[in-house]
């Protein structure tokens, strides 16, 4: 079993490699209206992957040009009837299958020289390999490939719906106005550009970017931006990832480009390349700020999938 750090290193390559390529990140990708895109969640949980896993499943995404939303472990796969599909020959071995991390926080009471109990915290961490829907065979299981489930018009609009009752749901001021978005801190503002200067998807794409910057509050996740390792490029990096992760959660398409935030990759992958760890926290982050910002609109569901942050 690899080490933590040995996850971590190659995981990270495999972002940095995606993103150097030149095609869309790996978590920004134009998902179509259709029940069977959007956020990567497991087929028969339903639960969502968070953290790192999104990422992960996005390369491979990318790599195996798959587009439905929904993955499973073998096992899974074949006590549903389907069939994982043979490795292509331009796969190289061991890669058609995408290796995900499961990570859970235990306890365990152990006494002390003293002879008194204590708890002690510790970590349990193993690698799964899932496939997607669009590397299994099987005609009973059509309804979950892209374009077997498409909206129509009504179910689109109340996407958008959805998404404007999760954004009024967190309370935060949101002024209209100028030909710029930002958080300011001081004020606990949002201020975004008129709606009819958008596409409807860019929109809700800024303002969720803007609310994983709310959510940095110290009266909220209290992400404290005079810490070193909380740099601009750090934060950033999680209001974009925060950002798509709701707009996914929800069913809504990214923009296929970074917008302003493209002049940010460059230092993305310089963080990523020095530390490993960046992007993972990030990731973890980004998930947190997700999770804050659904948590006032959703309905409580059982805790969600752990994973290694």
């Amino acid at each position: 079993m690899p080490s933590q750090n040995e996850i971590r290193q190659t995981i990270t390559s495999q972002i940095v490699d995606a993103l150097k390529s030149g095609t869309l990140p790996p978590w920004r990708r134009p998902w179509a209206l259709d029940k069977n895109a959007g956020h990567p969640a497991n087929v028969v949980s339903k639960r969502s992957y968070r953290g790192i896993n999104p990422l992960i499943l996005g390369v491979a995404s990318v790599r195996h040009n798959l587009r439905s939303k929904w993955w499973a472990t073998f096992n899974q796969w074949k006590e549903l009837g389907g069939s994982v599909m043979k490795r292509p020959d331009d796969v190289p071995p061991g890669k058609w299958g995408t290796s995900i991390i499961y990570w859970k926080r235990l306890t365990k009471t152990v006494r002390d020289d003293n002879g008194d109990d204590e708890e002690q915290r510790f970590f349990f961490c193993r690698m799964y390999t899932v496939f997607n829907i669009d590397q299994v065979s099987g005609d009973h299981l059509d309804h979950l490939r892209v374009g077997n489930a498409p909206l129509d018009t009504n179910e689109v609009q109340a996407r958008y719906e959805k998404a404007d009752e999760a954004i009024a749901a967190t309370g935060a001021t949101i002024l209209h106005g100028g030909n710029r978005a930002y958080y300011d801190p001081h004020e606990d503002t949002i201020t975004v550009p008129h709606r009819h200067q958008f596409t409807d998807g860019e929109y809700y794409e800024t303002v969720f970017h803007e609310l994983a910057h709310h959510s940095e509050h110290p009266t909220r996740l209290n992400c404290d931006r005079s810490k070193p390792e909380n740099s601009y490029a750090f934060l950033e990096l999680r209001a974009e990832l925060g950002g798509c992760y709701v707009a996914a959660e929800l069913g809504l398409p990214t923009a296929e480009n970074l917008g302003n935030h493209a002049s940010y990759l460059n230092g993305w992958l310089q963080q990523m390349q020095n530390d490993p760890k960046f992007v993972w926290r990030a990731a973890a982050q980004a998930s947190q700020a997700a999770d804050f910002i659904l948590s006032f609109s959703r309905q409580p569901v059982e805790e969600e999938e752990p994973v290694l942050a």
